[in-house]
């Protein structure tokens, strides 16, 4: 029977597209869960245009032919791990194929960006445009050069600010800890610095110590309210002066997932704006996930009713 929990994935034949397979296969082995392909193609937007006094001739049969091979390709990257994977070709915009999927699914991994020639469909803008947009949490794998695709994750680090969109990554952070048995840090930034999103309207009287202990102690708060009975372990947080982006730049060179809400507020506390979590996406040496505002971690999930089983 299949898996109502479904990660979505989307190739396109590029080393990220390949990592991001690995990844979503290690997490449905601890899941459970089942893995769908996708494979979105389209026409080049001059098919019907007049070149030269004709018409360019383009082979709709070669381009899905190149795709299917993609997906041949991913699909024998699981074959003995005992995990259900389907795969379907998808006519269309990859982004926005992508988008429209994710509202069925549990959770979307894509690779940083793309290949370029015949089956180079998600580019490094899809990565970008995707976790924008999604209706579910969304994994950003970058290119990994040796080893397993950043598995298993033994460390997280999550961005939390205190707007909705960070409490829901908190909530999905801890869901992570608890799946992978990892280590888990949360971390606020309070940028003093000068530089965008500073505190530069900050009188110069006030103790930036105490500001940096309010701060610390709203974090703990939070993380003591999103901790359930079933997190049996310590949560360990940090406020820290500095660019939250920066910030969660550096923490992805010595982790194994950062996690982001995909906007924040503005005013004092805006420390993961929509600027952060694209920045962060760009730079960032380990996966990120990227879970938005709408998205709520009690929505039931497996919301998926294609039955999507062509292989």
């Amino acid at each position: 029977m299949a898996s109502d929990v479904v990660i979505l994935v989307g190739v396109d034949g590029s080393d990220e597209s390949f990592g991001a397979v690995e990844w979503a296969l290690a997490r449905a082995q601890r899941t459970g869960a089942r893995v769908h392909l996708v494979c979105a193609y389209s026409l080049p937007s001059f098919t019907a245009a007049a070149l030269d006094g004709g018409y360019a001739a383009v082979d709709d049969a070669a381009i899905r032919q190149g795709a299917q091979a993609v997906l041949d390709t991913a699909m024998k990257r699981a074959e003995g791990r005992g995990i259900e994977v389907t795969s379907s070709l998808e006519a269309g915009d990859p982004a926005g194929v992508l988008v429209d999927l994710s509202a069925h699914v549990d959770l979307l991994v894509v690779g940083t960006r793309g290949g370029g020639g015949f089956a180079g469909r998600l580019l490094g803008t899809v990565s970008l445009a995707v976790p924008a947009h999604a209706h579910c949490p969304t994994v950003v794998v970058p290119r990994h050069t040796g080893g397993t695709a950043f598995t298993p994750v033994e460390r997280i680090v999550v961005g939390v600010d205190g707007s909705d969109s960070a409490r829901n990554a908190l909530n999905w952070a801890l869901g992570e800890r608890r799946l992978w048995d990892a280590e888990l840090t949360a971390v606020a930034a309070v940028p003093f610095a000068s530089g965008a999103g500073a505190l530069a309207w900050l009188p110069a009287a006030v103790d930036r110590d105490i500001v940096i202990s309010d701060v610390r102690a709203g974090l703990e708060r939070a993380v003591n309210e999103a901790i359930k009975p079933e997190d049996d372990g310590k949560v360990a947080y940090h406020a820290l002066d500095g660019n939250a982006a920066e910030l969660m730049v550096e923490f992805s060179t010595a982790v194994d997932l950062v996690i982001v809400g995909s906007r924040g507020r503005g005013g004092f506390s805006g420390l993961l704006l929509g600027s952060t979590s694209q920045a962060v996406l760009a730079h960032a040496s380990c996966p990120v996930m990227v879970v938005p505002s709408r998205c709520r971690e009690e929505e039931p999930r497996g919301r998926m009713t294609q039955p999507w089983g062509r292989r």
